[in-house]
């Protein structure tokens, strides 16, 4: 879903909640809730689409695409017009829709360290498919190679292994279960 196809003169809430009963959703508020809590939108949901960031927004879009009934999700470009922090949000944020709602997720995008490192296959296209399988297995397919050249591998296989998790913003959300033990360089700016 593209920005402009939002309805403009419904709040958020408010499509999501048409969408939902357009959709067949037999008791929509408490699916539209969870969804707004889990996009973190219900601060925002009672604005415009129109008044939103564009991370806001490419949350909204996500949001109306698991407020209806699906067995895969195909999504193009989700993160498009997002910065870097954000774009790893939304990349952590569908694969946790995905894992909730139980669905397949097939998703076109040219963020090469975001795919290779938050997808279980890829399938690499150049006109025609070049490579696929498990991102560490395309990383190092002569096809890839040829492609992106002889860093290719270490440009697409990027891993951020740490005890915590960052919201929206970067800020680290701990869990308090697991003690804090990732140390951060001086020049991190999250904390």
């Amino acid at each position: 879903i593209d920005d402009l196809d939002f309805f403009p003169d419904l709040s958020v809430v408010e499509h999501l909640d048409l969408l939902a009963r357009a959709h067949g959703v037999l008791d929509p508020d408490p699916v539209v809730d969870a969804l707004l809590a889990e996009v973190q939108l219900v601060a925002q949901s009672g604005q415009l689409p129109s008044t939103l960031s564009s991370g806001q927004s490419r949350r909204l879009a996500l949001a109306t695409a698991f407020v209806r009934p699906k067995r895969l999700l195909v999504l193009d470009e989700p993160v498009q017009g997002v910065d870097v922090a954000g774009q790893a949000e939304l990349y952590s944020l569908i694969t946790r829709l995905r894992d909730r709602h139980g669905c397949g997720v097939l998703m076109v995008s040219h963020d090469l360290h975001l795919v290779m490192s938050t997808t279980d296959q890829v399938v690499c296209l150049n006109r025609h498919v070049c490579c696929s399988g498990h991102p560490e297995q395309v990383s190092g397919d002569p096809a890839f190679v040829e492609l992106f050249g002889k860093n290719a591998q270490s440009l697409a296989i990027y891993h951020h292994h740490h005890d915590h998790a960052h919201d929206l913003h970067g800020a680290v959300v701990d869990d308090p279960a697991t003690p804090h033990t990732h140390v951060h360089g001086d020049s991190c700016k999250h904390g």
